[in-house]
């Protein structure tokens, strides 16, 4: 019987946040089973959301301050302070997300990460102890940059004048003068909640796995590396703690590069989900269901390097709970994600991208209501028993296959 169904979905990148998604699919839940009892768990990796969810996790608050958006503008922003009173939680994407850049304007070469310095300065004003960054959903392909330029450094070309913002001016950078940097760094614990498998250079660099996906064309994608290996070696070498690895560390590459430059600082780049869903109490949850339900705008063979339906998937089968798997599509890989045991698609019928954005909510009930009726009429059919000593299954009860080939 499904009595107690967990819903832990991520956010749908720039349709649903996590709770919304958490809603819509608790709908769906609810037609089906509607005396289930259900546990919403919106689940945070470090995007859009974070702040918001774990302010309201540990009885903090969110504080919106007005910063630099990611083409330059200023516009509300906010982070978190939790309820211990020493944390304070700066989303990123709050400040530099892909989805406060608009179409017309992605060019992750101009994009900046100036405003996420900003809210790091801003937590700074309010004697915090602890500083968690949360990296994911980024417009912006610079490094870090932005965020170091805001925070006092100053970034230097040849003829030692500072550099505009961007990405793409990575390539004429010569020196990086620390000195401005802000004391009081020295005096707080920087953490960064990152995704690990995101690295800065290399060809599986963070400007080639998703410099496309932000605007850049395959020539920007090619300047963009360039100008981050120029960042990472001009940065180690005037700035980063020893033994720094800002090319290839675990986590560099988050948010088009912001790890390498927050860990040039001293920050330590932990892995997003040892960092935020402890505080979320998953474990404990996952282990009380009976049926695990989380979701995500793609499923596919990139599922399993850091996605939250894997990491769901993989946290509930420490318990042996089924999970099932909800898409906004579904790519190559998605049947083959472990731990998801059935993945099911939410389009029903070809759509445009824009209809299927502005129904999204609409379509994740729908899919929702669709797969868990199919999952109902599964625990109805008869078992068919064990093959019998001659080979032949006990089918009595059922039809009888055909002889027909």
């Amino acid at each position: 019987m499904l009595n107690r169904v967990v819903v832990a979905p991520s956010g749908f990148k720039e349709s649903l946040s996590a709770e919304a998604a958490a809603d819509a699919i608790a709908a769906g839940v609810r037609r089906v089973l509607p005396h289930a009892e259900l546990d919403l768990v919106p689940l945070v990796d470090g995007g859009e959301g974070t702040a918001v969810a774990l302010a309201a996790a540990t009885g903090g608050k969110v504080v919106t301050v007005p910063a630099t958006g990611p083409v330059g503008e200023t516009i509300a922003a906010h982070f978190a302070l939790l309820g211990d009173g020493d944390t304070a939680v700066v989303e990123m994407a709050a400040v530099a997300g892909l989805s406060l850049v608009p179409r017309d304007l992605r060019d992750p070469g101009a994009t900046t990460t100036y405003g996420v310095g900003e809210l790091i300065r801003s937590a700074l004003d309010r004697g915090v102890r602890r500083i968690l960054v949360g990296c994911g959903d980024s417009g912006t392909s610079d490094g870090g940059a932005g965020a170091l330029q805001a925070l006092g450094a100053r970034l230097l070309d040849e003829r030692g004048e500072e550099l505009p913002v961007g990405g793409r001016e990575l390539t004429r950078l010569h020196r990086v003068d620390p000195r401005g940097l802000d004391a009081r760094l020295a005096d707080v614990e920087l953490l960064v909640a990152c995704n690990p498998y995101n690295v800065l250079c290399g060809e599986r660099g963070v400007a080639r796995v998703f410099g496309p996906q932000k605007g850049a064309t395959p020539e920007q994608v090619e300047q963009l590396s360039a100008g981050l290996e120029n960042w990472a070696f001009v940065l180690t070498r005037d700035v980063a703690v020893p033994d720094t690895n800002l090319r290839y560390g675990p986590g560099t590459g988050a948010s088009g590069g912001l790890g390498a430059g927050l860990a040039a600082l001293g920050a330590r780049l932990l892995p997003r989900f040892d960092v935020l869903l402890d505080h979320l109490d998953l474990d404990a949850r996952l282990a009380r269901a009976d049926l695990v339900v989380t979701a995500e705008g793609a499923l596919d063979h990139q599922t399993p390097r850091g996605k939250v339906p894997a990491e769901v998937a993989r946290r509930a089968k420490l318990h042996g709970r089924p999970v099932l798997a909800l898409a906004g599509t579904l790519g190559e890989g998605a049947h083959e994600v472990p731990g998801v045991d059935a993945c099911h698609g939410i389009l029903p019928a070809p759509m445009e991208l824009a209809e299927a954005l502005l129904r999204a909510s609409e379509l994740l009930t729908d899919a929702t209501e669709r797969a868990l009726r199919m999952i109902v009429l599964g625990t109805r059919l008869p078992v068919v028993a064990e093959a019998s000593e001659t080979g032949q299954a006990d089918v009595s009860g059922t039809q009888r296959p055909s002889s027909v080939r």
